[in-house]
């Protein structure tokens, strides 16, 4: 199941989002969207390509810890790919009782009702029988319909003639083989964190390993102590396996800074890797990236007898919380 929901990611770019109720939509300069686990992913991605744009992603409860004056001028989107994530309901209540515009994305469950029963603006996501994490091209085309950017969302959809999964397929294989029995570190630009981010979110819920991820410059400032190896953290260091994505576009600053830190780590005895962003257009590198990652979780998922789509532990800890 997985391997196709790989193969046929682009065919979700040819979907038309229809926003239901639109007549209540109650834009505003900021752009809060509430959302967990593969639910904010496509946000991340929305951030990272509108740097300039006021976009806060909140993985919260409520809407706590977003300042009263900052709520005023926002409007929240409530995202929940299964429509039962209790933070996002949370944030949706927290919306309607504060009076600021909400919306809401989901594929049904209880946010979807809720909208419907407040007559709240809505786009229903296709169920596929995906996981969320896997969902991302749909998600991304709501979130751009409900922040009224048709011309991204224009933009967006030509992703469904120029991305090739399986271009990405043996190389993924490759780099599955490099990282087994070794836990990833995955470092990016601050202009990357959140494709860096996405992959360690591959990696831990399709593999099913631990896996981290972190930001350069400010790892050279803290973070590359702790694989500083004499004899007694030798084997502690070992296990770690350094991923560089390199991204031709970042600061020449950090892309010389991350040739230096690998050039530390491999004299400390770590093996490492670079993989470069691919070229083109920010969403065909960003998407490119990620499908990459898509193939190395499920290689790695191969390689430890894993399921590569469900995520057991997580229902389960649903499940004793509720």
């Amino acid at each position: 199941m997985i391997e196709e929901a790989v193969k046929n990611f682009p065919k979700q770019f040819a979907w038309e989002p229809e926003l239901q109720n639109a007549e209540n939509l109650g834009l505003k300069n900021i752009l809060v969207v509430a959302g967990m686990g593969g639910s904010h992913l496509a946000a991340d991605i929305f951030q990272m390509w509108q740097s300039s744009s006021d976009i806060i992603v909140h993985s919260d409860y409520e809407l706590s810890g977003i300042p009263e004056s900052v709520l005023q001028n926002s409007m929240v989107v409530a995202v929940s790919y299964s429509g039962n994530t209790e933070e996002a309901i949370s944030a949706f209540g927290a919306s309607l009782k504060k009076g600021i515009p909400v919306a809401v994305i989901a594929k049904g469950g209880k946010l979807l009702e809720l909208a419907r029963k407040e007559r709240i603006p809505y786009v229903q996501i296709p169920d596929t029988g995906v996981q969320s994490r896997a969902a991302l091209g749909f998600l991304l085309l709501a979130l751009l319909k409900v922040a009224g950017r048709e011309d991204l969302l224009k933009e967006a959809q030509h992703l469904q003639n120029s991305l090739y999964p399986e271009v990405f397929k043996e190389q993924g294989e490759e780099i599955a083989k490099e990282l087994s029995e070794r836990i990833p570190v995955i470092y990016a630009s601050r202009a990357r964190y959140h494709l860096a981010y996405i992959w360690k979110v591959k990696l831990n819920e399709g593999a099913k390993i631990p896996a981290f991820c972190s930001v350069l410059p400010e790892a050279n400032h803290n973070e590359m102590n702790g694989f500083d190896v004499v004899e007694n953290t030798r084997e502690l260091s070992g296990k770690f396996y350094p991923v560089f994505l390199l991204d031709e576009q970042d600061d020449p600053r950090v892309q010389k800074r991350m040739a230096m830190t690998k050039k530390m780590y491999e004299k400390e005895g770590l093996s490492c890797l670079e993989i470069p962003v691919q070229k083109g257009s920010f969403l065909q590198r960003v998407f490119s990236s990620v499908l990459l990652a898509d193939w190395v979780a499920f290689y790695l998922a191969q390689y430890y007898g894993t399921d590569p789509e469900q995520v057991p532990m997580v229902e389960e800890f649903k499940k004793l919380i509720a």
